[in-house]
């Protein structure tokens, strides 16, 4: 039996494997995150093990999840160190992170992660939970107050489910012991996050206790954030390239690609790491970068998801190898995407498409359709709804973006275009699914039937001007396929 990696093996691994340069067992954890997946591991995690590389112990993570254990026993036998794989064209580079020293189950103990929350020497909570975690409307960005977790926590707010629910039983625990509440720092894809995690947060305390609302409101900083890095989901394959690299076994490795990039607006009320240092971008502002991200970057993603997968492509680099797939990016992008954006100054937006196509490219990131094609019902308003929304006040035309929307619709059908079944992973899927089986496979009535789910339009579905492009893209989809509208749509 092979060894495994873990602070006893660390020093026998391959000099060519990067590994941490502190002493593990002297750092000190001043960051909670809720969340702790793949993508957390390889993006916030590692600009904070440069940090504590760096000589600041005080910036180490105690890492929870709220759902699933999954990380914690994959990890704890490895005392909390994994390796991240950048991968590209050129070949892998292995890097072993020890930024994470706790590992949290919150449904097994919630009292053990209230009490890392409330730990005064935790100084900031970040949150990696997806765009459903936050239990909100995504249309609206206020709190979902019907929301299953929602009611739970608010029955029974000293033992919360949600990660709201955790916010606020911390900050009040917090309070009540005379202890400076922590910042509030979302890394999660939604728009204006900073403002739309205090939006739901306040409503939750003020739910709770109207004076504890306005203790939050007016105490708690909650900075925005842009964060980007592709990071597949890890296979079987890359588990055994990166033990053929380490020399020894790695139950959970991630893989990401080189490119790395986080805007943090400079707001925190105890202080924050020396994010500088590590490339970290700190501004005033962060919405034009967020834009420009969300819309560029994610609303091309989940435009190659699903017309990727109803295409038959099972990656994103399988999908761009595609020609009329990378001319339709290129053109979404160029066209209707660009002229919605107010571009932070100095910012070269030519370069940066350019390099998200290349990125999106990279044939040794296996990074699935399907993959990118969960939860769409929470990313779509940001992604491609709001473009839409402002081609539509320019009074200008959006078939592209509509084609997208429509991409999703064929897909929350739950059939392919060979008739099997798609697995849609959505908080939505089961009201999704019936809208699109009562409605059957018809343009004219299946394009209104979601449309009228506002929680992703809002009052965008009764808008014919926005109504028929989606309708008229969705016909072709049903009549002719994902691959034979993309060619035609990318050359019209």
């Amino acid at each position: 039996m092979s060894p495994r990696l873990s602070l006893s093996t660390l020093a026998t691994l391959p000099a060519a494997v990067s590994r941490p340069a502190y002493d593990i067992a002297a750092a000190e954890v001043g960051v909670v995150h809720l969340g702790v997946g793949a993508f957390h591991r390889a993006h916030q995690a590692a600009y904070l093990d440069a940090i504590l590389s760096r000589g600041h112990k005080g910036w180490a993570i105690c890492g929870a999840s709220l759902r699933s254990p999954d990380t914690s026993d994959a990890l704890d036998p490895q005392d909390g160190l994994y390796t991240l794989a950048e991968r590209s064209g050129a070949g892998d580079r292995l890097r072993v992170i020890g930024s994470l020293r706790r590992l949290l189950v919150a449904p097994r103990d919630p009292g053990a992660l209230l009490a890392a929350m409330c730990d005064p020497r935790v100084r900031i909570v970040t949150l990696t939970v997806t765009e459903k975690g936050y239990c909100h409307d995504p249309a609206s960005g206020t709190l979902d107050e019907a929301h299953p977790d929602i009611r739970t926590d608010l029955a029974n707010p000293h033992r919360p489910v949600s990660a709201p629910g955790y916010l606020v039983e911390a900050l009040a625990r917090r309070r009540a012991a005379g202890i400076a509440p922590f910042t509030v720092l979302t890394c999660d894809n939604l728009p204006a996050n900073g403002k739309t995690v205090a939006r739901v947060t306040v409503r939750l305390a003020a739910l709770r206790d109207a004076d504890l609302g306005r203790f939050v409101a007016g105490e708690v900083a909650f900075p925005s954030t842009m964060v980007d890095r592709i990071v597949p989901a890890t296979t079987d394959d890359d588990r055994a390239m990166v033990a053929a690299g380490l020399g020894m076994a790695d139950a959970w490795p991630v893989m990401a690609e080189p490119f790395t990039q986080w805007v943090v607006e400079d707001r925190f009320s105890l202080g924050r790491p020396p994010l500088d240092e590590v490339g970290v971008e700190l501004v005033s502002d962060v919405a034009p970068f967020e834009h420009m991200k969300l819309r560029l970057l994610n609303g091309a993603h989940s435009t190659l998801a699903y017309l990727g997968y109803l295409a038959g492509h099972a990656t994103i680099a399988e999908t761009m190898a595609v020609p009329a797939f990378a001319r339709l990016v290129a053109r979404l992008q160029d066209e209707e995407v660009t002229p919605t954006l107010h571009l932070p100054a100095g910012v070269d937006v030519a370069a940066y498409k350019a390099a998200l196509r290349e990125r999106f490219a990279n044939p040794a990131l296996k990074h699935r359709t399907w993959q990118i094609a969960m939860d769409g019902s929470q990313k779509l308003p940001q992604r491609l709804v709001a473009p839409a929304r402002d081609r539509l006040a320019a009074g200008a035309p959006l078939p592209l973006l509509a084609l997208g929307i429509a991409g999703w619709m064929r897909y929350v059908t739950g059939r392919d275009e060979q008739g099997g079944a798609i697995d849609v992973r959505d908080p939505l899927a089961t009201r999704l699914k019936a809208l699109a089986d009562a409605a059957g496979p018809d343009a004219d009535r299946l394009a209104p039937a979601l449309l009228s789910v506002r929680e992703v339009f809002g009052d965008l579905g009764a808008d014919p001007h926005f109504a028929g492009p989606v309708r008229a893209a969705l016909s072709r989809l049903l009549a002719q396929g994902a691959a034979a509208t993309v060619r035609q749509s990318a050359d019209a």
